[in-house]
């Protein structure tokens, strides 16, 4: 506790005060750039790894990074997150990012992990669906590259999960609102975005791709696998897709 509340009279002296103007501008209120869906894990800090101010990013934190598909008159901390953030902030983008080195996957792939975690193995049976892809389409990977594989699976199956929910439906279909699928390599510090064209998550660059997001394809985080199982319908509204 000593090293925060040292960080607390630092951030007083070295941040706020230098840049007390800035702040006083977000006490009018927040107009951030996306919702950005990530995990809990502590080495995961979003403002640091996109280099973002206070207000740019609206945040949604738990284990696994983890959206849970929407259900009717069953009220949770991530659908009331994900509706505010539409309809209340206006936010355009919304960001589902995992990790490697994930503790959530992990434990996904190894439930002995969360033997005397009953919660904890309840809330990661939404990323069960994930699981199984591995097992169906990628028996043939172990180690490193299969736990790599399950961590971009989650990812697009909580992207899916993203779809069920009123308010992101409503925001798709009228042309408001593109979902990302990242994945932050937490050995280089490198982030890949997800190609619905190709199948792959490719390292993000400067520029900018519309099929992936502010990135352009380059290195693949998993050159070894073959295409991901599932594909992301594209962001276009329905009614460009068909006929």
């Amino acid at each position: 506790m000593e090293k925060l509340l040292s960080g607390i009279h630092k951030f007083q002296a070295d941040v706020f005060v230098p840049n007390r103007d800035f702040f006083r501008k977000l006490v009018d209120g927040q107009h951030p750039q996306a919702l950005f869906i990530t995990c809990s894990d502590s080495r995961m800090v979003p403002d640091l790894i996109c280099q973002t101010d206070p207000g740019d990013l609206f945040v949604l934190r738990n284990a696994g990074n983890i959206v849970p598909p929407y259900t009717p008159n069953m009220p949770s901390g991530e659908a009331a997150t994900i509706e505010y953030a539409i309809r209340g902030l206006g936010i355009r983008n919304i960001v589902v990012c995992g990790h490697t080195r994930c503790g959530a996957m992990q434990a996904v792939a190894d439930p002995s992990c969360t033997a005397n975690m009953p919660r904890v193995r309840q809330w990661l049976e939404h990323a069960q669906a994930g699981a199984e892809i591995v097992c169906t389409c990628y028996n043939h990977l172990t180690g490193e590259p299969r736990a790599k594989v399950l961590v971009q699976e989650n990812v697009l199956v909580q992207i899916e999960h993203l779809r069920t929910h009123p308010a992101v439906a409503a925001a798709l279909a009228s042309g408001e609102l593109k979902l990302h699928a990242w994945v932050y390599k937490m050995e280089t510090g490198e982030v890949f975005v997800y190609d619905p064209a190709t199948g792959q998550f490719n390292l993000a660059s400067k520029g900018g791709d519309s099929r992936g997001g502010d990135s352009k394809c380059g290195e693949k985080l998993a050159p070894a696998a073959p295409p991901l199982s599932r594909r992301i319908v594209p962001n276009e509204p329905l009614a460009a897709r068909v006929g």
